[in-house]
C-alpha cells in the first residue's frame, strides 16, 4: 500500500481555492459520524480555519440499524473568514447508507458534492429507508448535484483483510476511510489524526493498525483514482494571535466554573444527575479533582441540587446541572436557595420538550421556567451564553454574581451550544478578574440576614465560626433579627428585597450593545444560541440595503429596561427570533410595552440564515 504523502510532497492533482466549505457526515448511529466529524473539525482547527459545528444525534437510543430514526449527523463549516453558523446547506454530503441519504439529501445545495457508500445501497437498505429504487442512479439527482458512488465498505475491508479481524470489526472502520478521503479532498493536516488514532485505540494495537491503514487507504484513493480530478483548499483565517483549541460549549462551561471557583478562592462542589445533553459537564469536571473540584453523581435530581445547596451553606461553591425535565424536579430546592440567599449556580442545558420530548435536539423553551418555574416569588439571576466558547465567560460571570449578591444564578445553555464547537483562544489565568470572597467579620449582634447596603447581599459565614453560629431554612425570616417570622408586612418586605437584589445585579453588567446599523428599519433581538444566525442575517440584510441592527441579550434577569427602551426607539420594527413559541418577546412586551413581533421555530434545529432573512423581510414589507 502506498504511504500517505507528507506535507512537503508535491500533489499531482490541481488545487481549487475556495473561501469556505460546509460538509456534513451522516450515517447510522453506529457508523462513527460524530467521531469522524469531530476529528475533521480538529484538522480544520489545526489548519487555521474559523469553524462552527452542529452535531445531530438520533433521538432514539437504539433505533434499528438503517432506519430513518437512527440517522446521526455532524456538520462543520470551515472558512478563511469569520464563521457565525455551521451553515444552512452543506456543500459536501457524505452518507453511509440510504437512510442517511433520505434524511439529508434535500439539504445538499445545488451543484454540491455527494459521496455515498455504494456498498450500503442494497435493495433491503433502500426499502428500509422508504425508497423503491436506487436513488444514486436517479437522473434528477445527478443533474442537481455531483454524485460520487464509492465502495467504502469493500475498500475498507480489502485494506485490512489480511489482519484476521472479524468482518463486523472491519466494517466499523469505514468511517476512517471517509475521513481519509475528505482529509485528502480538502488538504487537511493529517499528522495529528494519525497520532490521535494511536492514542484513542492504544489499548488495542490491532485497532490502531486497522484504523490507520483504512485512513491512509481513503487518502490514497482520492490521490490515485480518476474519480476525483482535483482537491480544494481553504486558507487559514485571519484571527487574533494566541494559543487556540477546539472547544465545545459543555466543556467551556466546566472550565469557566473551575476558573471562577479558583479565582474566588473556593472549592467547588458539583452535584448532578446524568441527563442529555448536560452529562458531559459532569464528565469533564470529574476529570479535574486536582483543581479542588468534588463531583457527586446523585441518584436523583432533588438529591443533586440539595447536596449543592448544602455545599454552599458549608462555604463551598455549590453547582448543579441538568436539562429542562431535571430543572423541574429541582424547583422546590431552588426555591430553598432563594429563601436562604445562598450562592448557587444552576446550569440548564435546554433540549426539545415537553416531557422527554426531543432529548438530543436543541430548543430554547425554558426561559419562562427559569423565570417563574417555582412556587412563590422566587427570583433568580439568569444568564444565557451566545456561542460555545462564550460559555466559559458566562459561567465565570455567573459565579461572580452568585457570590457577590448571594443569589442563585441559572445559566441557560442548550444542546446546540453544548455539543457545538469553535476555536477558543485560551485565556491567561493571571488576567482573569479576582472575584475572591470576603467573609463577614462584623461586630457582635450578628444575624444571618444583615445586608450589604450596595448589593443587599446577606453575609456568608461558614457554619461553626465562633460568635457567628446561625440557622437558616425555608421558612420566612424576620428582616431585622433573622428569626422565623409570619408577619405579613415583613414577608412583603423580604420578598421585595430579594427581587431588588436581582435588579441591582445590573450595576455589574455591561450595557447592551447593538451590532449592525445603530438605527433604521429593523432591530432583531435575540438570546442564547440564535446569535450566529442573527449576526450573519444582520450582515447580509445590511449589505442588501435594509438598515438592520442586532441586539443580543446575555443577561435575561435582570433586564436593563431603560436602556432597552432607548435602543428600541431608534427602530421602526422590532422582531424577536427564538427557538420557542415566543417567550422573550412576551417579556419584552410586558416590561417595555413595545410591539415586538415573534419569529418562532420549534423543529429541534437552529435557524437557517436564509429562512430567517425571508421571514423578517416579509414582516418589514407587511409593516410598510
Amino acid at each position: 500500500m502506498a504511504e500517505v504523502p507528507s506535507e512537503t510532497t508535491v500533489r499531482e492533482k490541481p488545487v481549487e481555492q475556495v473561501d469556505a466549505v460546509v460538509i456534513r457526515f451522516a450515517g447510522d448511529s453506529g457508523d462513527g459520524m460524530q467521531l469522524t466529524g469531530t476529528q475533521f473539525t480538529n484538522e480544520s482547527a489545526i489548519a487555521g480555519n474559523d469553524i462552527a459545528t452542529l452535531p445531530d444525534y438520533p433521538a432514539e437510543i437504539r433505533a434499528p440499524a438503517g432506519t430513518l430514526a437512527g440517522v446521526s449527523g455532524f456538520q462543520v463549516n470551515f472558512s478563511q473568514a469569520r464563521v457565525f453558523t455551521p451553515g444552512d446547506r452543506p456543500d459536501v454530503l457524505v452518507v453511509m447508507n440510504p437512510a442517511a441519504f433520505s434524511v439529508n439529501i434535500a439539504d445538499l445545495r445545488d451543484g454540491g458534492i455527494l459521496v455515498a457508500d455504494s456498498d450500503a445501497f442494497t435493495l433491503s437498505n433502500i426499502r428500509k429507508a422508504g425508497m423503491d429504487g436506487d436513488p444514486l442512479a436517479d437522473a434528477s439527482l445527478t443533474k442537481r448535484v455531483r454524485v460520487f458512488a464509492v465502495p467504502l465498505t469493500r475498500m475498507t475491508t480489502d485494506s485490512i483483510k489480511d489482519m484476521g479481524l472479524p468482518n463486523k470489526t472491519m466494517v466499523r472502520c469505514k468511517n476512517f476511510f471517509a475521513l481519509g478521503l475528505c482529509s485528502w479532498m480538502f488538504n487537511r493536516p493529517i499528522e495529528q489524526t494519525l497520532t490521535w488514532i494511536g492514542a484513542k485505540f492504544a489499548k488495542s494495537p490491532a485497532l490502531v493498525e486497522a484504523n490507520t491503514r483504512v485512513f491512509k487507504a481513503g487518502w490514497n484513493f482520492g490521490e490515485t483514482t480518476e474519480v476525483f480530478v482535483h482537491t480544494y483548499e481553504v486558507k487559514p483565517a485571519d484571527i487574533e494571535p494566541g494559543t487556540y483549541t477546539n472547544m465545545t460549549g459543555n466543556r467551556a462551561l466546566a472550565l469557566g466554573l473551575m476558573a471562577a471557583a479558583s479565582k474566588a478562592g473556593k472549592s467547588m462542589f458539583f452535584g448532578s444527575y446524568p441527563i442529555t445533553p448536560a452529562s458531559d459537564i459532569l464528565h469533564e469536571l470529574a476529570a479535574h479533582k486536582n483543581f479542588d473540584v468534588t463531583t457527586f453523581q446523585a441518584e436523583d435530581e432533588i438529591a443533586a441540587v440539595c447536596a449543592a445547596i448544602g455545599a454552599s451553606f458549608g462555604g463551598a461553591l455549590g453547582v448543579t446541572a441538568s436539562s429542562g425535565p431535571g430543572i423541574a424536579l429541582k424547583g422546590e430546592a431552588i426555591g430553598l436557595a432563594v429563601m436562604t440567599e445562598l450562592p448557587l449556580v444552576i446550569v440548564n442545558v435546554q433540549r426539545g420538550g415537553p416531557s422527554t420530548g426531543l432529548p438530543t435536539k436543541t430548543e430554547q423553551a425554558d426561559l419562562m421556567q427559569a423565570l417563574y418555574g417555582r412556587n412563590g416569588e422566587s427570583p433568580l439571576a439568569i444568564v444565557a451564553p451566545a456561542t460555545p466558547v462564550e460559555c466559559f465567560d458566562m459561567a465565570f460571570e455567573a459565579v461572580h454574581v452568585a457570590l457577590k449578591y448571594m443569589v442563585p444564578v441559572m445559566i441557560l445553555s442548550d444542546g446546540y451550544l453544548a455539543n457545538g464547537a469553535q476555536p477558543w483562544k485560551i485565556p491567561d489565568y493571571d488576567e482573569l478578574p479576582d472575584i475572591s470572597v470576603r467573609y463577614w467579620k462584623g461586630d457582635l449582634g450578628f444575624h444571618p440576614y444583615l445586608r450589604n447596603e450596595d448589593t443587599l447581599a446577606r453575609p456568608w459565614v461558614i457554619p461553626g465560626t465562633p460568635g457567628f453560629e446561625h440557622r437558616i431554612g425555608g421558612l420566612e425570616k424576620d428582616y431585622d433579627s433573622g428569626d422565623i417570622s409570619y408577619d405579613p408586612v415583613n414577608h412583603e418586605r423580604m420578598t421585595r428585597v430579594r427581587a431588588e437584589k436581582i435588579e441591582r445585579v445590573n450595576e455589574d453588567l455591561d450595557p447592551p450593545r447593538v451590532e449592525g446599523s445603530e438605527l433604521g428599519e429593523l432591530l432583531m433581538v435575540g438570546w442564547g444560541s440564535t446569535y450566529g444566525a442573527l449576526a450573519q442575517a444582520t450582515e447580509e440584510l445590511n449589505a442588501e440595503g435594509l438598515a438592520t441592527g442586532h441586539l443580543h441579550l446575555r443577561w435575561l434577569n435582570p433586564l436593563p429596561v431603560e436602556e432597552l427602551k432607548r435602543i428600541f426607539a431608534r427602530y421602526k420594527t422590532i422582531v424577536v427570533p427564538e427557538l420557542n413559541m415566543g417567550q422573550l418577546v412576551r417579556i419584552l412586551r410586558e416590561r417595555l410595552l413595545v410591539d415586538a413581533i415573534p419569529v418562532s421555530r420549534v423543529q429541534g434545529q437552529p435557524f437557517k440564515v436564509g429562512e430567517l432573512k425571508a421571514r423578517v423581510k416579509a414582516i418589514v414589507e407587511e409593516g410598510r
